[in-house]
């Protein structure tokens, strides 16, 4: 099993989350995060600049059998890509052992 952790734009997030249900990934937990990233400039607004350095994103977690993180990575990447800096990033990781706590059970079925 695979964790893919994945911050993006907020304004992509629709876009990220049809395109992990139509590879089959229907469950996983987000957040509205706050960062500091490679954005430097300033915008105006209404006649009043603010700094952009503090930057709005969404951070995706997302636990999948091996045979689904190559299809989310790509589906993730496809759809919150703009090619714009500030994109976000994905990280994964490995995850030794899953437990569905209603019935105690462990391993991948956990995850469907």
């Amino acid at each position: 099993m695979k964790k893919i952790e994945a911050i993006i734009r907020k304004s992509k997030f629709h876009q990220v989350k049809e395109a992990l249900h139509n590879i089959g990934v229907n469950f996983f937990s987000y957040w509205d995060v706050t960062g500091l990233g490679n954005e430097k400039e300033g915008h105006v607004y209404r006649g009043v600049s603010f700094s952009t350095s503090d930057i709005q994103r969404r951070y995706l977690s997302i636990v999948v059998n091996d045979e689904f993180k190559e299809p989310a990575i790509q589906a993730i990447l496809s759809a919150a890509a703009t090619g714009e800096v500030g994109d976000g990033k994905i990280f994964v990781s490995s995850i030794e052992e899953s437990y569905r706590i209603r019935t105690g059970e462990k391993g991948n079925n956990t995850l469907n």
